[in-house]
């Protein structure tokens, strides 16, 4: 049976990055954000990724980079070969591939409306 390698990127903020390799079976159609959520429940509950899945899309929480070109992980399609994923690029890293994507004067906050 084929199988996608996903080579992530770990750490937080003011940590050294490292990367962590995890092999998972490759199921045609699968999108990149699916084999991170099956990841997380089989491999590695503490692997920080953001999603929101309202919009396909449209929410931009799952942006991260896979080998080096911004994707939606959500649109994105797991393949049977080695698969780099990163955090967002030029944006405040908060832990493994979650970044702020938006600036802070952007994001709602309670009692802000």
């Amino acid at each position: 049976m084929p199988v996608a390698r996903l080579l992530i990127q770990r750490g937080a903020q003011g940590e050294p990055a490292r990367q962590d390799a995890f092999e998972i079976t490759f199921e045609p159609g699968e999108s990149v954000l699916d084999g991170l959520r099956r990841l997380r429940v089989e491999a590695d509950p503490t692997l920080a990724f953001r999603y929101a899945c309202l919009n396909a899309n449209a929410c931009k929480e799952c942006m991260m980079t896979l080998d080096g070109k911004v994707i939606y992980a959500c649109t994105a399609r797991i393949e049977p070969r080695d698969m780099v994923l990163a955090p967002l690029p030029n944006k405040p890293l908060v832990r493994d591939l979650v970044t702020v994507i938006a600036p802070s004067d952007e994001r709602w906050t309670p009692g802000s409306d």
